[in-house]
């Protein structure tokens, strides 16, 4: 168990896997986040985009990267603890899941019209993901999406 609260930073990436037989190529990613280390958000980009770049070749990132982005800055903003992200990619699909340690689930909601600059994160996982949701789980919740391998 990774523990209730992550107060330092981690930055470990785990590499999991090959890609159809090829020469060992990773097919996860597993990357650990301290409370508050909005640092983390563009390495935790940079590693998606590292295990994105045989999967779906150049610019096949923009929109899981833009996605992640939205998902790490919220566990991080709204939170007093660490997150733990997973990125798994199968042949045909991505899927990213950023696991936080708050219990209990708040109803996503539209950002006020004034407000420029925050609030529009899983407006933007709506609109641009294949699917996405948020499960609750025993010691925190689970915000993922999934990209189809032409979309990622």
């Amino acid at each position: 168990m990774w523990g209730m609260h992550l107060r330092e930073p981690v930055r470990r990436d785990l590499w999991v896997g090959d890609m159809a037989g090829e020469a060992r190529q990773p097919t996860q990613l597993l990357r650990k986040v301290g409370c508050a280390d909005l640092t983390a958000v563009p390495e935790v980009r940079h590693a998606l985009r590292e295990l994105l770049r045989r999967w779906g070749g150049p610019g096949a990132s923009d929109v899981a990267e833009l996605l992640t982005s939205e998902l790490v800055t919220n566990a991080l903003v709204h939170t007093e603890h660490g997150a733990v992200v997973t990125a798994t990619v199968v042949p045909e699909q991505l899927r990213v899941e950023v696991r936080d340690f708050v219990p209990g689930l708040k109803q996503p909601h539209a950002p006020p019209a004034d407000d420029g600059t925050h609030g529009r994160g899983l407006v933007l996982v709506q609109a641009l993901a294949d699917s996405w949701g948020v499960e609750e789980n025993g010691v925190g919740k689970v915000v993922w999406f999934e990209l189809n391998g032409g979309a990622a």
